[in-house]
């Protein structure tokens, strides 16, 4: 009978010991791979088959104290997402595919995800149309605002912005905050652009480059006495992005999208006083 180890597993090691430290690195790679679409626990169980080899079932329960039905739920489901894999063999081992090779599939299995909602988008759209709207009164349209968290939910709204503006789009920000456009692909939307636009930037002579494809007299550079915490969108001068958080913050970001007519206006007119006092960058 194989002896039974009352080793711990680096989940449990305590701040005196010497796993400790890998303690602290493992704490991060299942926060990181939350970004993936694995929960805590999904994640804790990969990074244990990863770490300490190939093991049944009642092996990950009791090393990572886990309850046993929970913890064949998360083996089904690593292994559903194609990431952990089974023997035949009694009792069956599981055992985690490469880092970098599960990474790949959850990527890709998140792209075909996505392109199967996209293919989804027209039926679901027929399917919405047929459907009458119950409420005969037909009510004017309100002021609202939306608080946005994390770059994805901002990038999407920033996407949905420029590839609907019919009129004109306005864009004030620092250095960093238009670093992020550019390399988010946003400053693409103006490049062969028929509608009108306008760009105040706090850019240095460095980074003037991300404006290289477009029309310079619709760029001009903010005074230095103006501060670089100070970045907003707005579109057709009927709604507008607020950035609560900059891009020279190291916390997540934070933004306020509102179709209220006093606040654009208000913005508006701080834009159009900043543009008549700045000047033009040049070639």
């Amino acid at each position: 009978m194989a002896k039974e180890t009352t080793q711990t597993s680096v989940f449990d090691s305590t701040p005196d010991s010497q796993m400790y430290e890998y303690k602290l690195s493992v704490e991060k790679v299942q926060t990181e791979l939350s970004q993936y679409g694995l929960t805590s626990n999904q994640s804790k169980v990969f990074i244990y088959l990863g770490k300490y080899g190939a093991k049944t079932a009642p092996e990950v329960c009791k090393a990572l104290k886990l309850p046993r039905t929970e913890t064949y739920h998360l083996l089904s489901a690593l292994q559903n997402k194609g990431i952990v894999s089974a023997t035949f063999q009694h009792p069956i081992q599981f055992t985690a595919l490469p880092l970098s090779k599960a990474i790949w599939i959850l990527v890709n299995s998140e792209k075909e995800r996505v392109k199967s909602l996209e293919q989804m988008e027209k039926g679901l759209s027929e399917l919405w149309d047929d459907i009458p709207a119950f409420d005969a009164v037909q009510e004017e349209a309100e002021e609202k605002f939306q608080m946005l968290q994390g770059s994805n939910q901002i990038h999407s709204k920033i996407t949905e912005m420029t590839d609907s503006y019919n009129d004109e789009f306005l864009i004030l920000g620092s250095e960093k905050d238009y670093l992020k456009l550019y390399h988010g692909d946003f400053l693409e939307s103006f490049v062969k652009s028929k509608q009108d636009f306008r760009l105040l930037s706090a850019c240095t002579d460095k980074t003037t480059y991300i404006f290289d494809d477009l029309d310079r007299k619709n760029v001009k550079k903010l005074g230095k006495d103006i501060e670089n915490h100070l970045c907003f969108i707005i579109k057709d001068g009927g709604e507008m992005l607020f950035f609560t958080k900059n891009a020279n913050s190291t916390e997540e970001m934070f933004a306020m999208w509102t179709n209220s007519k006093s606040m654009v206006y208000s913005m508006k007119l701080l834009f159009e006083s900043l543009w008549k006092n700045s000047k033009n960058t040049h070639l």
